[in-house]
C-alpha cells in the first residue's frame, strides 16, 4: 500500500532551500507543480537572477585584474613573483582562468575551449596530444559547424615598433614579427598534421564531435595602443605605421591587450541590466 502525500506551498513561508529538502514522487511532484506553476516559475527566475549577478560580479572583478595588470606595473610583478612564473605566464594563467575574455573578446564569432579543455596545447598528428608545436590558446568557434581558432600570447609591454626607417616610416618590432611568424608556423603544422578535421574525444577515449580545420583562423595579442600616445595626443605617423602593419596581415590577426581589456568591458557592460 503507498501513502500519498499532499504537499501546500505557501510562498510567505516557504524557500528555495526548503523545497529541496522534499522527497516526492513524480505523481505528487506533477500536482505540486500543476497548482503551484506561478511559484515555480517565480523560484526559478530568482535562481537565475542569482546567477546572473554572480557570474557579472566576478567578470566586473576579473576585468578590474585585466585593467590592473595592464596599468600597473608593480601590480604585475607582484603577481609574477607569486606565481613563479615568466610574465608571458602571467596573461597565460589569467586567460586560462578567463575563456570568456577570449570567446567574446577575439572577434564577433563566438568561441570557446576545445571541450573543456585547457587553452594551452600542443599540436601533433590528429589529436593535441603528446609532445609537439606548443601553442598558447587552441579554441573552436561555435555553431552549426566548429572551426578551430588559435591563439598567440606575448606580453603587454613588448614594443609593437622598432626604428624609424625613414621620415614618417617606423619599422614593426623584432618581437611583433617573430610572433607572427611563430603563430603563421603553428598554423601552417596544425593543417599538415591534424588535417581538415580534429575528431574530439572525452576522458574515456570516446568521441564528442569534430571540430573543422579548414582556414583556421588565428590571433596574435601583443603590445598596447598606449605605445602611440604622448602628452600632446597620438603619434599619428607611428599609429600608421603600425596600422598599415597590421592591416596588411591577413593571418594572423594583431590584437593589443588594450584593444581586448575594451572588448571584454563593452560585454560586461552590455550584460549590465538597466537600473
Amino acid at each position: 500500500r503507498v501513502r500519498t502525500e499532499y504537499v501546500t506551498i505557501d510562498p510567505a513561508r516557504d524557500s528555495i532551500e526548503s523545497l529541496r529538502d522534499l522527497v516526492l514522487d513524480r505523481s505528487p511532484a506533477r500536482r505540486i507543480f500543476a497548482k503551484n506553476i506561478e511559484l515555480f516559475q517565480q523560484l526559478a527566475e530568482n535562481e537565475d537572477a542569482a546567477r546572473d549577478l554572480i557570474a557579472l560580479g566576478y567578470r566586473r572583478r576579473q576585468l578590474q585584474r585585466f585593467e590592473r595588470l595592464l596599468s600597473d606595473v608593480d601590480y604585475f610583478e607582484s603577481e609574477r613573483r607569486q606565481l613563479s612564473c615568466r610574465p608571458e605566464d602571467v596573461w597565460q594563467k589569467f586567460f586560462e582562468a578567463n575563456h570568456w575574455i577570449f570567446g567574446y573578446g577575439l572577434s564577433y564569432q563566438f568561441s570557446s575551449s576545445l571541450d573543456g579543455r585547457k587553452l594551452e596545447q600542443t599540436v601533433q598528428g590528429h589529436d593535441l596530444t603528446g609532445p609537439g608545436k606548443r601553442v598558447d590558446a587552441v579554441m573552436r568557434t561555435r555553431g552549426l559547424v566548429g572551426s578551430l581558432c588559435f591563439v598567440e600570447i606575448k606580453r603587454h609591454d613588448t614594443r609593437l615598433l622598432d626604428k624609424q626607417i625613414r621620415s614618417g616610416v617606423w619599422a614593426p618590432h623584432e618581437d611583433l614579427t617573430s610572433g607572427v611568424s611563430q603563430i603563421q608556423a603553428t598554423v601552417h603544422a596544425a593543417v599538415k598534421e591534424i588535417g581538415e578535421k580534429l575528431q574530439l574525444q572525452d576522458q574515456d577515449g570516446d568521441p564528442t564531435g569534430d571540430v573543422l580545420n579548414v582556414e583556421p583562423r588565428s590571433c596574435l595579442v601583443i603590445g598596447s595602443l598606449g605605445e602611440f600616445r604622448s602628452t600632446n595626443g597620438v603619434n599619428l605617423p607611428k599609429f600608421r605605421s603600425f596600422e598599415l602593419y597590421r592591416r596588411n596581415t591577413w593571418r594572423p590577426e594583431i590584437i593589443t591587450f588594450d584593444e581586448l581589456l575594451e572588448r571584454a568591458r563593452y560585454i560586461v557592460e552590455q550584460a549590465t541590466p538597466a537600473a
